[in-house]
Parts: C-alpha cells; sequence; structure tokens
C-alpha cells in the first residue's frame, strides 16, 4: 500500500524538537511532503540557521521515518530556517525587523562592542540577516571594529522618504554616530540629543528585512537605555562581564535593570568576556588572570542561562585595531563566538516560543 502524506506526518509527530520540548508537526515546523517511488521528500524549517541541533533533528527525522513508516524507503531531508519573532511590531518602526537583542553591561571596558561586533558576523555567517546598531553615542567604536571609519553611509528615496542606508560590512549592516560625524569629534551631547540619534537609527534608517537587529548599548542605565525599551519592543537582552568581583556587581545593576517590573524585558542570558587569557604560543594553557566563574555564578544567582565564555588572546586586541573582527581568522576564537551565536539563536529561539511578545514600555521617568 502506497504510503501517503499523513502517514508521515504521523511519524514525524514523534520528533520532538530538543528546545522547545514539542513536536515538529505541532511546531509546524515539517513543509513540503511529497513521496515519488521509494523516496520521500519533506522540509524541516528550523527556528534559526544557527541551530546547533539540526543534524540531530535530521536523524531522529529520519529513524522515525524508518520505524514508523519503512526502513525501505529512502528520507531526502531539506533543513531551511524561518527565524522566530519576538517582538510586537505594529507601528512603522521596524515592521521587517524579528528581533531586537540589546547587549548591555553594568560598566564599560568590559568588551561589550568586542563581543557584539564578533557576535554579529558569527550569526550572519550562519546564514542569519543581521543588523548592529552602535547606541553608545558618546564613545562609537563599532566603525574602528568594522574598519569602516571615515566611510559615510548612502541616502535612498523610498515611497517618498528619504533614508539612510547602513553600511554593510562582513555581511552585517552597521549604523553608529561615528558613520555621521568626523572621526576625531567629540559628542558632547546632553541625553535628550543622544535619545534623538537612536530614535533616529530607528526611524530614519532603512533597515528591511533582519533576523536579528543588535544594539550595543553603552555602560550603565541611563537615558539611552530607557529609550530604546520606550521606542520599540525588545526582544531581550545579553548581559556582557569579566569574571572579577567588580564587573559583576555592576552587571547585576545591568541585569536588574532589564527586570524591572515597569520594563520587563526577557534577559536571554550572561556572556563571560575575558574569562580567562590564552597566549598564543600556548594554546592549551588557560590564566584565569580577572578571577574565574563569576559570570557562570550571576547567571546562576538569577536563573538566567549562561551563554559562553570568551578568553582573552591577543589576536581579539588586534581584529579591534585594524577592523577585522577575530570571528573572521582566528580559529580558537571563531569556534568561541560560532558556538555564542548559537547559543544566543537558541536561547532567542526558547524565548519566542515560549513568552508573549514584547511591547514598547510606557513609562514616565
Amino acid at each position: 500500500m502506497a504510503v501517503s502524506e499523513k502517514d508521515i506526518l504521523k511519524a514525524l509527530s514523534t520528533v520532538e524538537d530538543p528546545d522547545l520540548k514539542k513536536d515538529l508537526v505541532t511546531l509546524n515546523m515539517i513543509k513540503d511532503v511529497k513521496v515519488e517511488g521509494s523516496t520521500i521528500f519533506f522540509t524541516v524549517v528550523l527556528t534559526t540557521p544557527a541551530c546547533p541541533l539540526k543534524e540531530l533533528i535530521k536523524k531522529n527525522c529520519t529513524d522515525a521515518i524508518h520505524q514508523l513508516v519503512g526502513e525501505q524507503y529512502e528520507v531526502e531531508i531539506k533543513m531551511t530556517a524561518e527565524v522566530t519573532s519576538g517582538r510586537n511590531a505594529q507601528g512603522p518602526l521596524l515592521p521587517h525587523v524579528k528581533n531586537i537583542i540589546a547587549i548591555a553591561s553594568g560598566k564599560g571596558g568590559v568588551g561589550k562592542s568586542t563581543v557584539a561586533s564578533n557576535l554579529a558576523v558569527a550569526l550572519a555567517q550562519s546564514g542569519a540577516r543581521v543588523g548592529l546598531i552602535d547606541a553608545d553615542i558618546s564613545g562609537p567604536s563599532i566603525p574602528t571594529m568594522f574598519g569602516i571609519e571615515g566611510e559615510q553611509p548612502m541616502m535612498t528615496q523610498i515611497e517618498g522618504k528619504e533614508w539612510i542606508v547602513p553600511i554593510t560590512k562582513y555581511g552585517v549592516d552597521v549604523i553608529s554616530i561615528g558613520l555621521l560625524i568626523p572621526p576625531d569629534k567629540a559628542v558632547v551631547w546632553r541625553g535628550p540629543m543622544a535619545s534623538s540619534a537612536l530614535r533616529q537609527f530607528f526611524g530614519d534608517v532603512y533597515w528591511g528585512e533582519l533576523d536579528y537587529l543588535l544594539i550595543d548599548m553603552p555602560p550603565g542605565t541611563g537615558d539611552i537605555h530607557l529609550t530604546l525599551v520606550q521606542t520599540v519592543p525588545v526582544t531581550g537582552a545579553i548581559i556582557v562581564t569579566t569574571p572579577q568581583k567588580v564587573s559583576i556587581a555592576d552587571a547585576q545593576k545591568g541585569l536588574n535593570g532589564y527586570q524591572q517590573a515597569q520594563i520587563n524585558v526577557p534577559v536571554l542570558g550572561v556572556i563571560e568576556n575575558m574569562a580567562y587569557f590564552t597566549p598564543e604560543e600556548l594554546p592549551d594553557n588557560k590564566y584565569y588572570i580577572f578571577g574565574k566563574g563569576g559570570g557562570k555564578k550571576l547567571a546562576e544567582k538569577n536563573n538566567v542561562e549562561f551563554l559562553g565564555e570568551i578568553p582573552l588572546v591577543q589576536s581579539v586586541r588586534e581584529g579591534g585595531d585594524e577592523g577585522i573582527p577575530v570571528v573572521m581568522n582566528n580559529e580558537i576564537i571563531s569556534v568561541s563566538f560560532e558556538k555564542l551565536a548559537e547559543a544566543v539563536a537558541r536561547q532567542i529561539a526558547i524565548r519566542n516560543a515560549n513568552t508573549e511578545q514584547t511591547k514598547k514600555v510606557d513609562i514616565l521617568v
């Protein structure tokens, strides 16, 4: 008797997404089922191209078909991805951006911009559509890290409106105040002016369709942070820290800022930067010069995910100075950032499946 689409879907309904804890059919992740002779074809639509479990899911699907439909069938599976959205994007701002992620810290000097830059590139390398906003208005560093200092964005007219076109580098669309003013000019602005600049990055920059828009936030919990959550729905925040006590204390304040009842932006997890020092000539050695395990303890204390640790190596500094994110050319660090991108994408998918969409924050402060 010929196998039917119903038979195939029944078999695949026994395959569970390991993260979302529901079966693939219920999650509407199975598409384009067909049978040609003794070959069964279908597509699995993952929640992110950076999914670290795609091979496991593929194997489990094949095993289910062989066990419940018939071992005689060849199974041809196409793996694609459609990133889910964690924000209520009704309104004129960023309607085609699925997820806005704040990359934050409680203090400066923890390498937050380095993490944001390399995470953005790693997500883009996985196949995602990625944008990056440098929201540190008074101390923009993203142009240096992407090697686009001195470049100026183009303008384009769409439906009668003039738009700023972000600069694309390494597969990431980038905008920063550092691209709109002379590189050596200090930005000495009061809070309302800096907040206005951030709103312009949302309303006057043509982002198009993005899976992830990362926001490299300034240190602290001030005007820019409030402007962000009051202007657009934020999918979640990621906290960057270094291991030592003073950094953890400030990171805790930054984390608390997003979890306040009147703000209530989900914290996706903690990243520990400069976790240990590894000399390039001794790649197997680890020296915990800033302490050990502070980021993981912070995550456990707040019941959020520990997303990973990034070592301190000389090539990280060199990549930032040369305008080539280290994820592009250093094998040890690139693996760390690839795993980090997978962990971040995974937490975003879990958050989008289990938590209602974020709305703009309506507070008076």
